[in-house]
């Protein structure tokens, strides 16, 4: 397991850059941030990517299953003396804002959507056009499954944390590989999880598309622009003639961005 995934700050902190240096510019042509908007991120963690958007002024909310990672969100927030709403709360079991004050102009759905059960996709998906005003935007970001780390298992530890491509194995070798790493029993039960998820360019955009979301831009991401903060590595779009190979490309892809709006 990577450090930053033990020293939490500084995970807030690489998210917070990353999304300052990059979300807001790729939103930019697509939504104009102001003091009236209301941004919601699904599965927040401890909130560094919301902090550009309350740097912006935007209200922000950020909602995650994880106890601990919403009481580190809110203690980060005070700390950089921002304000922020975060609910620890389970987002497919929250109630349904009432009118559409109450919705947000911007969802932000990042390395979520890999996480989610393949049965619960699409109730997930309708889920958030609740929350969504008639004309808001949806950002989505994640990683494709068949590339190098696509099954998440740098968040291992051992060896299987730093060995690319083994959640392609069979289910049960990848299982025991986890398992003779050191990994727990509900670290492995996690990236079994992801592994059965299997979200790859396609799913996802099948699924979007069976659901109603309309596609405003897509960019797949040869260099995730995250690997700028962790790796000192420069971002770089997948090659337009990848982008286009079908299946392929999930093999290049690190991270694909998606800005969706509703199909009225």
């Amino acid at each position: 397991m990577q450090q930053r995934h033990l020293k939490r700050k500084q995970y807030f902190d690489e998210l917070a850059n990353t999304a300052r240096e990059f979300y807001l510019d790729y939103l930019h042509p697509y939504i104009t941030l102001t003091s009236n908007s209301r941004v919601l991120e699904i599965g927040c963690g401890e909130g560094g990517n919301l902090l550009p958007f309350a740097e912006r002024g935007c209200q922000v909310t950020g909602m995650d299953i994880c106890r601990v990672r919403i009481d580190e969100a809110r203690t980060f927030f005070a700390e950089c003396r921002r304000e922020g709403t975060f609910v620890c709360e389970d987002f497919l079991l929250s109630e349904v804002p009432k009118t559409e004050d109450e919705r947000f102009d911007l969802v932000l759905v990042h390395d979520v959507i890999e996480h989610i059960a393949p049965s619960c996709k699409r109730e997930f998906l309708f889920h958030i056009k609740d929350f969504l005003k008639e004309d808001g935007l949806v950002f989505f970001g994640f990683p494709a499954w068949q590339n190098p780390f696509g099954g998440h298992q740098q968040i291992s530890v051992g060896l299987a944390s730093k060995l690319p491509f083994i959640h392609l194995l069979p289910k049960w070798l990848y299982r025991v590989l986890l398992q003779t790493s050191g990994a727990t029993v509900g670290k492995v039960g996690e990236l079994m999880s992801i592994r059965a998820s299997r979200m790859t360019v396609e799913n996802f955009e099948r699924l979007i598309s069976e659901v109603g979301y309309t596609i405003c831009l897509r960019t797949l991401w040869f260099i995730n622009p995250h690997y700028k903060q962790k790796f000192h590595m420069t971002p770089r779009r997948l090659w337009a003639f990848f982008a286009c190979i079908p299946y392929l490309r999930n093999f290049y892809t690190t991270s694909a961005w998606y800005l969706l709006r509703q199909i009225p």
